[in-house]
């Protein structure tokens, strides 16, 4: 089990350090930089309570859902993150790169992943064409939480397993 255990963290650092490492480009670093704000708190928070108020059904239903599924799931990741404080990878492989004033608390899981997960599975639930467009929103700011040096592949993925899970949840308890 221990061999397993090590093997998959190599493999966590393998892909960690392929996207953070290989993928970096100047100008790509600032549109991700800005792109990775779609899974932040302000955003999130303000799209969904704005566009449950203001915009027509279906779309203020699932605006609701999402909020209501943002909400919950960051309760999870609350207790993971002090369960489990996994330092970030920028402090804890030196040659990572970073862009402007990286987080230093508590990696693991993703709260951007979880966020933007938690918001836009609903709507792709409740407006299923919305998924072609979605879909991609969500992997970028999961991929961008790599290439900014602030999660490691793991990290990502239990926030896109945690934000879709409570969204799903959402939905099929919704009364």
């Amino acid at each position: 089990m221990r061999s397993l255990l090590t093997r998959l963290a190599l493999l966590d650092q393998r892909i960690f350090k392929w996207v953070n490492g290989r993928l970096h480009h100047r100008v790509a670093s600032i549109v991700v930089y800005y792109l990775t704000h779609l899974g932040g708190a302000t955003f999130t928070i303000t799209t969904t309570v704005l566009v449950s108020w203001l915009a027509p059904a279906p779309w203020n239903s699932a605006a609701l859902h999402s909020l209501v599924a943002l909400a919950v799931s960051h309760v999870p990741v609350a207790i993971a993150k002090k369960l489990y404080p996994r330092v970030r990878p920028h402090l804890a492989l030196p040659e990572t790169n970073t862009f402007r004033n990286p987080l230093v608390d508590h990696s693991f899981p993703s709260g951007h992943t979880t966020a933007i997960f938690s918001v836009t599975m609903p709507i792709m639930i409740l407006i299923p064409w919305t998924a072609a467009f979605l879909i991609p929103v969500a992997l970028i700011v999961g991929t961008s939480r790599m290439y900014l040096g602030l999660h490691y592949p793991s990290d990502v993925l239990a926030g896109a397993v945690i934000g879709s899970l409570t969204a799903w949840l959402t939905v099929a308890l919704w009364p």
